[in-house]
């Protein structure tokens, strides 16, 4: 594994079209917008399509959701447990290093050198805490979105013994017509060499975050209904660049849109004066 050669940033463009993308469950699971009206997606939701791309590819993943949960483990404590170096360390908690113990985390599990993870479970006398190099913010749509939501209603009986299939029980669901959506991160360095994050888990990066709603599909978010229309992807040759992030992701000059019915609606560039050029992937 060899070190990260430099500082990484990248920015994606995600297109939603008869999806939701990310449903806030204090709003009846409806998708997440701003005061703006603008669409949002959580960083975390990202990260888990992230953590499930990682599985698709062969990775050991600490966080797994239980639907995709590869290994007989049905909780992080049992997963934790089950890491026979890990447990052997902190078996005696008067003699447990906890920078040993986030060293063979983040060995043992790819998502724990890439995003960070605390370990605190009850019963365990020691914990410990990895900071991981990979940030990611919360996707905002380009452009303010349009929530459609649509009656259903239940046609069979959750329960045997009714007298009817109560098809009049209603529910909603909801969608976004269509949208555009940016979403950024970057790769810190010094806490890259902390993990152990290597150029090699970079490459692997990449290529979850062109493949990112791949094998994603659900009643909320039909096959090809959320897709990477196109992906930016800075590797800097130095740890602090003199180009900051901010300033990178502040270089995208998008035209305005009105009701966008596609990703080419949008015109969208990007230059920054002393910045390196990035790799760019067109998608659709």
């Amino acid at each position: 594994m060899s070190e990260l050669k430099g500082k990484i940033d990248f920015t994606l463009f995600v297109s939603v079209d008869n999806a939701n993308p990310n449903g806030d469950p204090l709003n009846g699971n409806r998708p997440r917008i701003s005061m703006d009206g603008y669409g949002e997606i959580s960083d975390v939701c990202i990260k888990r399509k992230i953590r499930n791309r990682f599985q698709d590819l062969g990775q050991k993943i600490f966080v797994q959701s239980d639907d995709r949960a590869d290994d007989s483990y049905s909780s992080l404590k049992d997963r934790a447990d089950g890491c026979a170096e890990l447990k052997a360390q902190i078996a005696d908690p008067k003699k447990a290093n906890r920078d040993v113990c986030a060293a063979i985390a983040c060995k043992e599990w790819l998502d724990v050198r890439t995003f960070g993870q605390v370990f605190a479970f009850k019963g365990e006398d020691v914990s410990f805490g990895v900071r991981g190099p990979v940030s990611i913010h919360q996707a905002v749509s380009l452009s303010p979105v349009e929530i459609i939501s649509m009656q259903i209603t239940k046609s069979v009986n959750s329960e045997a013994g009714k007298e009817s299939k109560a098809s009049d029980t209603m529910g909603t669901k909801h969608r976004i017509g269509y949208a555009v959506y940016k979403i950024m991160g970057s790769v810190n360095v010094q806490l890259a060499e902390k993990t152990g994050f290597s150029q090699e888990d970079a490459e692997l990066l990449k290529e979850a975050l062109k493949t990112l709603f791949e094998n994603d599909a659900s009643s909320a978010r039909p096959d090809g209904s959320i897709e990477v229309c196109r992906m930016y992807w800075w590797q800097h040759s130095e740890k602090t660049p003199a180009v900051s992030s901010g300033r990178i992701q502040r270089g995208f000059h998008v035209e305005p849109v009105d009701r966008p019915k596609d990703f080419s609606d949008y015109q969208i560039t990007w230059n920054v004066d002393g910045c390196v050029e990035p790799e760019v992937f067109d998608f659709v």
